[in-house]
């Protein structure tokens, strides 16, 4: 998974291009303060979704239909009931924002389609919590789980772990430039969980 913020600078093309470079399962779009800008994001989700990976919008539900996005990702516990009945069966609904096990039990029962841990803004010291939750769970579980990485070290040790999915957060992908650090994921988990 990569997680990118819809600001203007956010290119179509660039996101397409971070998708093209490795096996990108879905993008999480951040939506910033104020109204969002439905065409830019329907634009963005369009040339993400050629390369077959989903697009869900971290944001109210109502966007994920204005703009044609495949699902949400709750990053606030509280609105997950809410979204599961405006949005399942027809759309995916992740559960983010998942600070203990019993929240996470709590998402996965409930129906949502995936657990993440992290946060889509990673804290410096969060990796340690995020490894151990994402163990916990992939030992337990079948609902698919997302661990957020803010170092291709942490995604490595996340794939290891037994995570189903590996979200790189903004900073990595930011800093490394989308399409060279998402071939540098890729290569790292090839053998385990998927971008």
């Amino acid at each position: 998974m990569l997680v990118f913020t819809l600001t203007p600078a956010l290119r179509p093309d660039a996101a397409a291009a971070a998708v093209r470079a490795g096996d990108v399962a879905a993008v999480v779009l951040r939506m910033p303060e104020g109204a969002p800008d439905i065409a830019h994001l329907r634009a963005v989700a369009e040339a993400i979704q050629t390369h077959d990976a989903a697009v869900l919008v971290d944001g109210p539900a109502t966007l994920a239909a204005a703009a044609g996005l495949d699902g949400v990702h709750v990053s606030d516990l509280r609105g997950l009931d809410a979204a599961l009945r405006a949005l399942k069966p027809q759309a995916i609904v992740g559960a983010g924002g998942i600070a203990t096990r019993h929240d996470a039990m709590e998402a996965g029962e409930g129906g949502a389609d995936y657990v993440f841990f992290g946060a889509l803004e990673p804290p410096a010291a969060a990796s340690a919590e995020t490894l151990d939750l994402v163990n916990w769970w992939a030992e337990v579980f079948e609902v698919p789980c997302v661990g957020l990485a803010a170092t291709l070290d942490e995604a490595e040790a996340l794939a290891g772990a037994g995570a189903d999915f590996v979200a790189l957060a903004e900073v990595l992908v930011a800093e490394g430039g989308p399409a060279t650090v998402t071939a540098a994921m890729d290569r790292l988990t090839s053998m385990d969980a998927q971008p």
